[in-house]
């Protein structure tokens, strides 16, 4: 994503969102990683469902993080075009990144009630929490403050989705990490 970025002089990280990678001829590297990301993304929220103490209604924080990587999937079957030489979101693109933050950011949410019931995991419940918070609140500011030409934050809409990425990759890291040491004891 950042190569790619850097080889298309015409593509700003600051200014354009991660998701304007698809518009360029080189697009279908971008494309590619939506694959592999939301099939991985699929994976794992199917291995902290293993990895956590089960719960009454434990199962749906695990469903919205599958549904938000399931909406990546679909954000690069129906990427951005190249319409007079601007980058354009399509309609279907719009669905898999709301699909993609609101149900991320609310899984997050969800799913730390669960990880509060599993002493292995209990003091990452908070951040979770936190996590989820955070991306639906940056999803809100790209969303609504950034993305379309003339909103106040549109200069900034590559950054600022930038850094919710970064707030959720974070996150994924961190339960990562405790998942492989709770799967192997």
């Amino acid at each position: 994503m950042v190569l790619q970025g850097l080889l298309l002089p015409d593509y700003s990280h600051v200014r354009l969102p991660i998701s304007a990678l698809a518009a360029w001829p080189t697009g279908w590297i971008q494309n590619i990683n939506f694959y592999v990301t939301g099939v991985l993304g699929m994976a794992f929220a199917v291995a902290l469902h293993h990895g956590v103490q089960p719960t009454r209604r434990g199962g749906a924080g695990v469903a919205l993080l599958a549904l938000g990587a399931l909406g990546v999937v679909w954000a690069g079957l129906f990427p951005w075009k190249m319409v007079d030489g601007v980058p354009t979101e399509t309609a279907p693109h719009v669905i898999g990144a709301v699909m993609t933050f609101a149900a991320t950011g609310v899984g997050f949410i969800v799913f730390s009630r669960r990880m509060i019931a599993d002493p292995r995991w209990r003091d990452l419940a908070t951040y979770t929490m936190l996590t989820g918070i955070v991306v639906l609140l940056l999803f809100v500011a790209v969303g609504f403050f950034a993305i379309d030409d003339g909103a106040p934050l549109h200069a900034w809409a590559g950054l600022l989705q930038r850094v919710l990425c970064a707030v959720w990759f974070t996150c994924l890291i961190v339960l990562a990490l405790r998942l492989r040491t709770v799967l192997r004891t």
